[in-house]
């Protein structure tokens, strides 16, 4: 007899203890629960947050932003530096900063300004406008990083900054620039504050290893960081350079490959101190990634250590090389983003309905009539086993295909050809509930496994909300919110309600023992099925693209309260676009558009096709739909079935329809 499933399975299955740093778990209810501070002692349950959320008016689908997540992030990294430096004896300080580029939305940035005030953890920036915020955010006590290339304007900017008081450091990245900075310089009066960035010959690993070495886009090479401190102290500015900059990638999966391009960033570090340069600052940049799979591992989507062993080899790297060098410790600077924002947001999606290739919505008993290719593929499902699974797929193909070229030549009825359409399914599917006893498993099993998945169509925009999914092929955790307690029986891939055949997911993090497949639990009627995207709060909200016109997502903040009912309450709810925002945003304006319309309706009013008051009526109709969120409404799409009318009850029904032909999986 078989295990009960329990929410411990689930927890198991959706490998809760890899990727979720005990931020997650499942209660017994079988709900996912949500702890912001790692505490026993108070969780939210997300699935009743969402009940909330929708109670007050809010539709599908949600970003949640779980602010006390972002605290505890901040506090967590700085804490655990100040553990690192005190057990190191490390002779230097910590001075974080978050690059705005990861999250730039204000409500981040304010909260983890909030959560860093009593470390002095700073902002970087790397564009005009995000200098702009930086400058007026960021506190006198902490530093401004100025990254990426920049012109004359944002030279004066930064040093508009040092003329208020500000620690704006600006980072040298070509040579060109050192010329804009000491003209900007000396005509505001103002002596700055110099980085300069290393290119470093270290390379990093994952998809952003190229932004070091000798191809990156960025960074001073050894000859060209020899010759801007010999510029510099020329013109009398050799004191202003502060800090020393390098940067490896994001999302950096090895260990080693960090230490080692510390050891390398502090043996340049050293070298410059002993041409008696005073850096104050060594800035190791970011690469501090997220365990997006839970595997533990160098995998792109993963990290092979923890936050606690990356900040021991930074500190032990630099304390190891300094002692070597006899030059004095210096200050440590990360850019730590992906990091910090990561695990705080929350995409919950109701999925609105489900697709399996080779459904049939019509019967197809079999008959004495039907032709010979129908009944060979019956015995071929008859006959299907474990140890004959390749020769029954191989036969089954084989027969669909002399199906088609039959029907395309006029000797096959539409008939049979859909029984050998639902028939081939109804093998393929039958394979899959063998694959298990299967000694071998033939490579176009495989490939045609992924066809037979069930596709829940879920209310979202993969391009909106998970750019990185569709682009570089990144993994999120995505599970259900409810009904843990359960068994998911369901082998399933994702589509989004965009009109594009990209928008779709079919690989997951932790689900390699399925072939990749997300397990989820059969959708019951009537009610909701929320699932959930975790771990999307780096770069997603500010990269997402409105592709079809879907719009920035409805948004609630919520915060840790024990006071509160359910030990929760929502801070903020900040509307996600409208159906006229999107538009306007790529240049069609409402009120235009709406006059277009008039003047068509006014034409067909005139025309006497329709009457004055329905011109009127379809007006309003075609101008509300500018009001609404530019996502599903699910329940717009329930249909209500009325009793038929005595008179139409005696009518014969009209003749089902056949399945569409699902594709070729062969």
């Amino acid at each position: 007899m078989a295990k009960p499933w329990t929410t411990e399975d689930s927890a198991k299955l959706y490998n809760l203890d890899g990727w979720s740093l005990k931020y997650f778990d499942i209660n017994a209810e079988g709900n996912l629960i949500v702890h912001p501070q790692r505490s026993a002692e108070l969780a939210i349950d997300v699935k009743k947050v969402v009940d909330d959320v929708i109670a007050r008016g809010i539709k599908l689908p949600v970003l949640f932003r779980f602010q006390d997540i972002l605290h505890h992030r901040v506090k967590l990294l700085n804490e655990s530096f100040r553990k690192a430096i005190e057990d190191h004896k490390y002779k230097g300080r910590y001075f974080g900063v978050y690059p705005i580029k990861v999250n730039q939305l204000c409500e981040v940035v304010e909260e983890i300004l909030d959560a860093g005030a009593p470390y002095q953890y700073g902002l970087e920036a790397g564009s005009k406008g995000e200098l702009l915020a930086v400058l007026a955010m960021n506190g006198p006590e902490s530093l401004t990083i100025l990254n990426g290339y920049k012109d004359e304007s944002m030279m004066r900017l930064a040093l508009l900054g040092v003329k208020l008081g500000k620690k704006v450091i600006v980072v040298i990245e070509k040579p060109s620039e050192i010329g804009l900075l000491l003209k900007a310089s000396k005509e505001m009066g103002v002596r700055p504050l110099i980085g300069l960035r290393s290119k470093l010959q270290t390379q990093g690993t994952g998809r952003w290893k190229y932004s070091a070495g000798h191809t990156s886009k960025f960074g001073l090479s050894s000859p060209e960081l020899l010759g801007a401190v010999a510029t510099l102290a020329a013109a009398g500015m050799g004191d202003c350079v502060k800090l020393l900059h390098f940067h490896i990638g994001s999302q950096v999966s090895d260990i080693q490959v960090i230490k080692d391009a510390v050891k390398e960033g502090a043996r340049v570090y050293a070298k410059l101190r002993k041409k008696k340069f005073d850096i104050e600052y060594l800035d190791c940049g970011g690469g501090l990634g997220v365990d997006y799979d839970g595997t533990h591992t160098a995998v792109d989507s993963s990290t092979n250590y923890t936050p606690r062993e990356y900040v021991n080899g930074l500190v032990y790297t630099i304390k190891e090389v300094c002692k070597q060098e006899k030059v004095p410790e210096p200050h440590i600077v990360t850019e730590s983003g992906r990091s910090i924002v990561a695990h705080h947001s929350l995409m919950v999606v109701d999925a609105v309905g489900i697709m399996e290739s080779g459904a049939t919505p019509v019967e197809l008993p079999q008959t004495e009539t039907e032709a010979e290719v129908v009944t060979e593929m019956r015995i071929t499902l008859q006959e299907l086993n474990p140890k004959n699974l390749a020769e029954s797929y191989h036969d089954a193909v084989q027969r669909r295909e002399e199906a088609f070229s039959m029907f395309k030549l006029g000797y096959l009825e539409l008939e049979d050809k859909a029984k050998v359409e639902n028939l081939f399914w109804l093998i393929c599917r039958e394979i899959d509930k063998h694959l298990p006893k299967a000694k071998y498993i033939s490579e176009d099993i495989l490939d045609m496994i992924k066809t037979v998945r069930a596709q829940y169509l879920c209310n979202f925009s993969v391009f909106q909300s998970l750019p990185d999914s569709w682009a570089i092929g990144q993994l999120f955790p995505i599970m259900p919110l409810h009904r843990l307690q359960e068994e998911p029986t369901q082998r399933s891939a994702l589509v989004d309600i965009t009109c594009d055949s990209d928008g779709k997911i079919v690989q997951f993090a932790g689900h390699r023992k399925t072939g990749g497949a997300l397990p989820l639990h059969p959708l019951r009627n009537n009610e909701p099925y929320y699932l959930g995207f975790f771990l999307m709060g780096a770069y997603q909200a500010t990269m997402g693209d409105i592709h079809n016109l879907f719009g920035r997502l409805n948004e609630v903040h919520v915060f840790e309260d024990a006071d509160e009912p359910g030990g929760y309450y929502l801070e903020e709810v900040v509307q996600g676009q409208t159906v006229k925002d999107v538009l306007t945003s790529v240049q069609y304006l409402d009120a235009e558009l709406i006059k277009m319309m008039k003047d068509q309706i006014d034409v067909l009013v005139k025309a006497g096709t329709i009457k004055p008051r329905e011109g009127v009526e379809l007006l309003d109709q075609y101008e509300a739909v500018m009001g609404h969120y530019t996502y599903i409404d699910r329940n717009a799409m329930r249909v209500i079935e009325e009793p038929l009318p005595a008179a139409e009850k005696d009518k014969p029904a009209a003749a089902p329809t056949a399945a569409p032909t699902p594709p070729n999986p062969a």
